[in-house]
């Protein structure tokens, strides 16, 4: 190994690299059997030699299923994921944020990628405004007033939510607030709020892509993982063995499901035609049948929302679909199911509005005036 030399008979050198070398050896002997552990409990068997070890992020998207989730520090800041990958490898992946995988769980689908290192447009626009290293709320609320550009004509939730972004680098010590109307930007903000959030976020990129594991996507009625690859990228990516090959027949199953349900069709020359926008059928069919069941427990009447519609109500909770997790919005006489973005959840209980489009919904948030529900 390298780690000792004999000069002469009973004389030997160590190297400084033997201790933390040791060290970790013994870490990945303590990561490797956590693999093999996880992978037991879930009935699966995986070559060691398929193991994949991220010491960070990942420098290439990571897809998969959760088969373990556990905590790495006694403190709850930081989670370590097994994913079982769809390029047939088993990831080892640390420094997660526990916020950004909330709602998954074992068996869920999910993808880890290289951390952002591209900075938010509203600290580029924090820069912008600033003057000789001052910014000014007030200063930023006039120019936004003189383009007139925000939407919804929310000037004044708009430059909030750029303050609000300075006090939590205010509280990294990356700001100075000065006083009320007076922020101190140093000259590597930008950079060093991008090295905040990459940290903050446990250096990679998470995103789930379904809280649903393989099994329930396939006879599900709304629009899942499965189907956006049947009519997207396809099977190009999936590994012969492991993960890879569990997802190639789960999507035959879930192709045959949709030629049983009348949702696609077998061409004469063999191939699957899909009804036209099946994601979007499929989506709204889901979120009807669940509104109609939350109807039954609210004794509140639910109504569809359409697209290019502004909704307005109170933001009273979510729920869980196949098609994705959605917000339920209420009225005095009846609710809505619109598509949830994280943009929303500190909001919970209050009153919210937003324009629906494209299955999807353009939130405005901040002070709402005159605004009847």
């Amino acid at each position: 190994m390298g780690l000792a030399i004999e000069h002469a008979p009973g004389v030997w050198e160590l190297s400084e690299r033997l201790e933390p070398t040791l060290r970790e050896m013994g870490e990945r002997s303590d990561i490797i059997r956590t693999l093999q552990k996880a992978l037991r409990a879930d009935g699966a068997e995986r070559d060691p030699m398929t193991f994949e070890i991220h010491d960070g992020a990942p420098t290439t998207a990571v897809v998969g299923r959760i088969i373990d989730k556990h905590l790495t520090d006694e403190l709850g800041e930081s989670l370590t994921l097994v994913v079982d990958g769809i390029d047939g490898r088993t990831h080892h992946v640390s420094g997660i944020d526990p916020t950004r995988v909330e709602d998954a769980r074992i068996g869920s689908i999910i993808e880890i990628g290289p951390a952002d290192s591209t900075g938010r447009s509203s600290d580029r626009a924090i820069v912008g405004m600033a003057e000789d290293g001052i910014y000014q709320p007030s200063r930023h609320l006039e120019q936004a007033r003189f383009e007139g550009r925000v939407p919804g004509g929310d000037y004044e939730g708009f430059v909030d939510a750029h303050v609000r972004r300075l006090e939590a680098l205010r509280r990294a010590g990356i700001a100075e607030r000065i006083d009320g109307d007076q922020w101190h930007i140093p000259e590597d903000f930008e950079a060093r709020a991008v090295a905040h959030d990459a940290e903050r976020n446990g250096r990679a990129n998470v995103r789930i892509l379904s809280t649903f594991d393989l099994e329930r996507q396939i006879g599900a009625d709304g629009a899942t993982w499965l189907d956006r690859r049947l009519v997207g990228v396809g099977v190009s990516d999936l590994s012969s063995s492991g993960f890879g090959n569990q997802v190639h027949e789960a999507m035959d199953r879930r192709r045959e499901h949709h030629v049983e349900h009348g949702d696609a069709g077998r061409q004469p020359d063999g191939r699957i035609a899909y009804r036209r926008n099946l994601i979007a059928t499929l989506q709204e069919r889901e979120v009807a049948r669940a509104g109609e069941e939350t109807a039954a427990k609210k004794a509140l009447p639910f109504r569809a929302a359409a697209d290019g519609e502004a909704i307005a109500g109170k933001f009273t909770g979510t729920v869980q679909l196949s098609s994705g997790k959605f917000a339920i919005v209420e009225k005095s006489h009846e609710f809505t199911l619109v598509p949830w973005r994280p943009v929303i959840d500190r909001q919970l209980g209050r009153e919210v509005s937003g324009i629906v489009r494209g299955g999807s919904v353009s939130w405005q948030l901040g002070r709402q005036k005159g605004l009847d529900i």
